[in-house]
């Protein structure tokens, strides 16, 4: 009897087949082939999920499991700081996400489903995200310096050409046409203007000049040549003659700041966050590859 009885389990062992196999483990968790090839053949979707995890261009399966390990690591660590992500708040972010796409339950399942993933995949890939950002937010986010110099410097490789400050005015322009002055008076015209600015007299032949207040203004908004003008005029100065279509313009600067260009402005947010992403990965490898020597980790691929 004995006998028959190894005789039928050696035959039903002998006709078996291996169905999976086990890829990795972190603790006392198990990761197997067939779960990491499932999140290969859904690697593009969960790119556009999530791509602030996902941000590798192409994943081999040594780079997922790797992935996978790390994102234990994320909830446990997580888990040890009182995050935890329920299933309620997993529920509120895909509501938020269908109210603000427009999407009821059932287009969202029907998009899930062209893109070959299931609700329970998305729901968990959604869990996971909120998970990372809080990772980043409260673990990375602090270790992550990026100083002006360094957000100017990455502007000026975008584009070398860009200029990553401008001068800010406060003006005040004296003008007078042309036909009223000979060239003699046109060139004595500043020094007649800060005398008039210190005693209040002002010769007949000017007696038609009218000010503006023209108040704060980048030189941005000014054509060249009264950009290359202002610059060198000191604050608490007049300019040179500036002619303008037959009038001719002096500038008295009541100040004269360095600002930051409304272009260099308009990119700083965009430009931050590329190089807040690029240290953050950097950053992140580091700190995984520290916290990874407490885990007991195999690798069995």
């Amino acid at each position: 009897m004995k006998v028959l009885v190894f005789l039928l389990i050696f035959s039903f062992n002998s006709q078996a087949k291996l169905v999976d196999k086990i890829a990795g483990v972190i603790n006392d968790s198990v990761f197997t082939l067939s779960e990491i090839e499932r999140i290969n053949t859904t690697i593009d979707v969960r790119k556009e999920i999530a791509p602030f995890i996902y941000t590798k261009a192409k994943y081999n399966k040594q780079d997922l499991l790797i992935l996978m390990q790390n994102l234990y690591i994320v909830k446990d660590k997580l888990s040890e700081l009182g995050f935890v992500v329920s299933d309620d708040s997993v529920e509120d972010r895909i509501r938020e996400t269908e109210k603000g796409l427009r999407l009821s339950r059932d287009e969202l399942l029907a998009f899930l489903d062209s893109k070959s993933i299931t609700f329970n995949e998305y729901f968990e890939i959604i869990r996971t995200a909120i998970e990372f950002n809080i990772f980043n937010r409260n673990i990375i986010a602090p270790l992550v310096t990026i100083t002006d110099q360094e957000l100017k410097e990455r502007y000026f490789e975008n584009d070398a050409k860009a200029k990553s400050s401008a001068f800010i005015y406060n003006l005040i322009d004296f003008s007078i046409a042309k036909s009223k002055l000979q060239a003699s008076d046109i060139k004595r015209l500043p020094a007649i203007l800060k005398d008039y600015r210190q005693s209040g007299n002002l010769p007949e032949i000017y007696s038609s000049i009218s000010t503006d207040e023209i108040g704060n203004i980048s030189d941005e908004d000014l054509q060249k040549d009264l950009k290359g003008l202002l610059r060198k005029t000191k604050v608490d100065s007049f300019s040179e003659p500036f002619i303008l279509d037959d009038t001719i313009h002096v500038y008295f600067v009541a100040k004269k700041e360095i600002s930051e260009s409304q272009d260099f402005l308009n990119k700083k947010r965009f430009i931050y966050n590329d190089l807040f992403l690029e240290r953050a990965v950097l950053l992140s490898e580091n700190w995984f590859s520290r916290e990874s020597l407490n885990y007991y980790i195999v690798n069995n691929l």
